[in-house]
């Protein structure tokens, strides 16, 4: 009878053992499940709040310049604010208190760019709208492909009021290979292989807008006669930039 007993017992201390054991499993199992998943979680590439294309169509409400140049036509731009915030800012204010009126394309050479935005018109002269140099930005989401709005300057972070369009429809495979490197967007670089541009400028100069209409014009004026200094022999002067949100 005490054997039957003690055995009953020895059943009942195993299942309580088993019971336990299976707890501890299924606790640990979920243990597991959770930190896998906060592992996965921690390497999803989250999308980019602030993400842009500089080659898709102008969404509407995106912020936009027109650039109006006397004799030739308007230049429709659209800027990248959350990219390019200081140049965007010192842009659209310059715009809108006239500041660009009656300023020239200073230099122009043809299968490149055309640069403005000099109040002297020499290349010498100009300032932001903060009274001193700002600095650059530099982003893999937007490059100096044909029709980009870039700052120009005198070296890195010397940024003032001048400004150029790309006007390049080639691309030299060394730097699409150097972007690629830089893990420049893949599509952005793809498209830029399409549609040329200055690629040696990327990483030198803000790129801070993109043409969505009026390249015809960019390349009119890209086309004049200039003397050696790249100044077009004929004045050619921007009458306004008017800023305003896209609609369809």
């Amino acid at each position: 009878m005490s054997t039957i007993l003690e055995n009953n017992e020895d059943k009942k201390s195993f299942w309580a053992e088993y019971k336990i054991i299976i707890v501890i499993m299924a606790v640990l199992a979920v243990i597991i499940v959770a930190i896998v998943a906060f592992v996965l979680k921690e390497d999803e590439v989250l999308p980019d709040p602030d993400f842009v294309s500089q080659y898709a169509p102008v969404e509407e409400g995106a912020t936009c310049a027109e650039i109006v140049v006397k004799g030739f036509g308007s230049i429709k731009i659209q800027l990248f604010k959350s990219k390019a915030p200081l140049a965007c800012e010192n842009f659209i204010t310059h715009s809108k208190e006239g500041y660009y009126d009656g300023v020239t394309f200073h230099r122009v050479i043809d299968d490149f760019m055309i640069q403005g935005g000099d109040p002297k018109g020499d290349g010498t002269g100009g300032e932001s709208i903060w009274g001193k140099d700002f600095e650059d930005e530099i982003t893999k989401d937007l490059v100096p492909m044909r029709g980009a709005l870039c700052m120009a300057n005198a070296g890195a972070n010397t940024n003032g009021s001048q400004f150029f369009i790309v006007q390049r429809d080639q691309y030299d495979i060394q730097y699409v290979i150097d972007m690629r490197n830089k893990d420049v967007d893949f599509e952005l670089v793809e498209h830029f292989k399409e549609v040329g541009g200055a690629g040696h400028l990327y990483g030198a100069h803000t790129v801070f807008g993109q043409v969505y209409e009026g390249m015809d014009v960019v390349d009119k004026i890209a086309a004049v006669s200039c003397d050696s200094n790249d100044m077009p022999d004929e004045e050619i002067v921007i009458e306004t930039i008017k800023i305003y949100q896209y609609k369809d």
